[in-house]
């Protein structure tokens, strides 16, 4: 039984984590999905965060997310619905990868993509590059 909930614990740390650095990091994950709208619209798929090997965004087509929807027997239907209903002008949604899961990550920002991206002012390799290495520390986190 102890090593059963510390199992469940383990798994829920990593979506833990992934929250807490949504939540300290939004602003910035706002300005790069609107940079990377602007860039690819939804032609690549949704962003995701995958944490393995190392911690770095994906693209997640939707045509691999209805493929994983169909091997779950429809358990991340809801996903698609949201993918669907996304509005990335006002809202930012991402997928979470880690530990054999997936968690959906969506917020709205306090200023909308358009206007936080025009704030950092930074281009979409930039924003990358400093959430990822954000990311790195999650990796080790994800690995306990």
């Amino acid at each position: 039984m102890f090593s059963s909930a510390q199992s469940q614990q383990g798994q829920n740390n990593w979506q833990q984590q992934l929250d807490k650095f949504v939540k300290a990091n939004q602003q910035e994950l706002a300005a790069l999905a609107w940079g990377l709208w602007l860039e690819n619209k939804d032609s690549q798929g949704t962003i995701g965060i995958d944490l393995k090997p190392n911690a770095r965004f994906v693209y997640c087509p939707r045509e691999a997310i209805e493929e994983l929807n169909r091997q779950t027997e429809n358990n991340v239907q809801e996903i698609l619905g949201f993918v669907d209903a996304h509005q990335p002008e006002k809202e930012v949604l991402m997928i979470g990868i880690g530990k054999g899961q997936i968690n959906l990550i969506q917020f709205e920002p306090e200023l909308a993509p358009p206007d936080c991206f025009e704030k950092i002012g930074d281009n979409v390799d930039t924003l990358i590059e400093r959430l990822e290495e954000r990311l790195t520390q999650l990796a080790t986190i994800n690995d306990r």
